[in-house]
């Protein structure tokens, strides 16, 4: 456990210290924001949907922890390629607590930057429609970056150079985040984009903090947790077991 909480305390210390992730994580979601929160807004109106900034939001907030966990992955190549990694795996502990450690820093960092862009929206004119849910919004926060910090650390894990994990990141994370909801409505999407929609882990957490934030559901609260708990455990047992091959 003492391995788990090193590695988690020096993830958020690499954060605290780096200001320009910091100014570099909130770009993107505010131009999502306020280019579509804004652009949009009228157009969605006139369609009877109500406020797009309302609606974005949550896609937004789900997409900063979304790339901020799964790049995470990189955090792995980088100690590789410097060193750091081998001190690591040479010391006398179970590889499954460091990879645990690597996977709950880069997911608390995912969240505490999920936060900050949620502070963001509320400057923005982001209301939540329910404060007694709003709590919930942290712990399907939390889910979303524990599911993909585990699936960058597995991708991490069987890869040798950042080009490659790019590459894969390039496939693999942009069609995540547009099928997923979070820029536009799931209801009415035709059958086929329906069904691909419903196979996106991202769609249950951005449904499950429209859940909490608008009381706005699709899927169902308790079908969005029971995925991404569901999906986590998996990604974890897989990615532990490609770390564990990892040579040192």
């Amino acid at each position: 456990m003492k391995v788990i909480y090193i590695l988690w305390l020096r993830e958020l210390r690499r954060y605290s210290r780096s200001r320009a992730q910091l100014i570099a994580s909130l770009g993107q979601p505010l131009m999502y924001l306020l280019a579509l929160g804004f652009g949009l807004g009228p157009v969605f109106q006139k369609a009877g949907q109500g406020s797009y900034l309302q609606f974005v939001a949550p896609g937004v907030i789900a997409m900063t922890i979304l790339f901020s966990s799964v790049f995470s992955g990189i955090g792995l190549l980088w100690d590789r390629q410097f060193g750091f990694l081998k001190e690591t795996l040479v010391a006398p502990v179970p590889r499954i607590q460091v990879m645990l450690g690597r996977t709950l820093g880069a997911a608390t960092v995912a969240v505490l930057q999920g936060c900050l862009v949620t502070i963001v929206c509320f400057i923005a004119g982001f209301r939540f429609t329910h404060l007694a849910l709003s709590p919930l919004a942290l712990v399907f926060m939390l889910l979303i970056a524990c599911l993909f910090a585990a699936l960058g650390t597995a991708i991490g894990s069987m890869l040798q150079n950042m080009q490659g994990f790019q590459l894969i990141m390039n496939f693999l994370v942009m069609p995540i985040f547009f099928l997923s909801g979070a820029l536009f409505p799931l209801n009415g999407l035709p059958k086929v984009l329906g069904f691909i929609t419903s196979l996106d882990p991202l769609a249950y957490g951005v449904d499950g903090l429209r859940s909490a934030l608008l009381a706005r559901a699709h899927f169902g609260m308790a079908i969005d947790v029971a995925v991404l708990v569901g999906v986590t455990i998996v990604l974890l047992i897989i990615g532990s077991r490609l770390f564990a091959r990892i040579q040192a």
